[in-house]
């Protein structure tokens, strides 16, 4: 794997442009040849993070970019790979960065598969070859992180310039939002598996719940339910999920009190009829697995303030990204599985 072949045989080039900075190919030990694309399918989810930790960390001592920026334009692109049918085969790769084959070889050009790093810069593709292996291959990962890097060498390492030249890769404010926030979850937090889950009460308080994702609801016109309901007891505490970022607190004129958490992962977790805040949080905070935001209540279905119009519950939605719009998913299995471990671990 990756890590047990970095430290011996890197050999490194860096020429004067910058754009030629070159990464090692993988010497198979025993027999000599050369391989440098991994194969992520046969590694567990920890080796494939150990494996990514070590491609970038390399990446970022070569380049001073910042690791947590190239570790989070290459979660972003993995959630983008999700949602994309034609791209969900990239998740089986170690970096998840996707380039169209007119992006990589040139729009023009006659061979979509090109690898000659010569004829891809005739036909204006922006493919690169990282390894000096002499192929410029957009299913090597080295060859894909070096291209991106190569793109974000050209503006520049700090924030501000990182954040005009993802403007220039994408041309999609969502996009950029979204790895702005997963480079601040990966910097704050210091590490890359972020995987870690809660159920939203504590196991050991008195709640209820049952799946109704999908369920006719009246009030506020005809829609459906797009969430489970958690009964509990008033002021039970209401934690976060997941590791992520607030994106919303305040009123809704149907979930009351809500609030809005951002994962890694780009799902919304929707937290409503809240009967308050915790009053430490705030929007753009950073919260972790199991810390307390807020209460459970009944507030809703009116202006603010509406209280009292169905028992108390915490209606808890998770929602998917999709590049431009986001669509409700049943959070009713993901909630069986969280609570199941908390209980298991008591």
């Amino acid at each position: 794997m990756l890590r047990k072949w970095l430290a011996p045989f890197i050999v490194i080039a860096v020429l004067g442009s910058g754009a030629g900075m070159y990464l090692p190919t993988r010497v198979h030990a025993a027999t000599g040849s050369i391989e440098t694309k991994p194969d992520a399918q046969k590694m567990t989810d920890e080796e494939r993070l150990q494996e990514l930790e070590v491609l970038i960390d390399h990446f970022s001592a070569l380049t001073g970019i910042p690791w947590y920026w190239l570790a989070a334009i290459n979660q972003y692109e993995r959630t983008m790979n999700k949602v994309i049918k034609s791209r969900q085969a990239y998740n089986d790769r170690l970096v998840s960065i996707y380039y169209s084959e007119e992006q990589w070889a040139g729009m023009f050009n006659p061979d979509p598969n090109d690898t000659n790093p010569a004829s891809i810069r005739f036909f204006g593709g922006i493919g690169s070859d990282g390894n000096q292996d002499g192929k410029a291959d957009r299913n090597d990962p080295i060859d894909v992180m070096h291209t991106m890097t190569n793109h974000l060498l050209r503006y520049g390492i700090t924030d501000k310039r990182l954040l005009t030249a993802l403007w220039e890769h994408y041309h999609n404010p969502r996009s950029v939002q979204r790895i702005e926030q997963f480079a601040r979850m990966y910097r704050t937090f210091g590490k890359l598996d972020l995987s870690k889950r809660a159920f939203p009460v504590p196991v050991r308080s008195h709640y209820s719940y049952r799946s109704t994702w999908g369920a006719a609801r009246g009030w506020g016109g005809r829609r459906i339910h797009e969430g489970t309901d958690i009964f509990a007891d008033y002021g039970t505490p209401v934690r976060s999920t997941c590791y992520g970022i607030v994106e919303v607190m305040g009123w809704n004129r149907y979930g009351g009190w809500r609030i809005g958490i951002r994962d890694i992962h780009n799902v919304y977790h929707y937290f409503a009829h809240l009967s308050g805040f915790h009053k430490e949080l705030r929007e753009g905070d950073l919260v972790e697995p199991g810390q307390t935001i807020g209460w459970v209540g009944s507030s809703g279905y009116g202006k603010p303030g509406t209280q009292g119009k169905f028992p108390p519950h915490l209606h808890y939605g998770m929602y998917r990204d999709t590049g431009l719009s986001e669509w409700s998913f049943d959070p009713y299995p993901y909630l069986r599985r969280w609570e199941k471990s908390e209980q298991a671990r008591r």
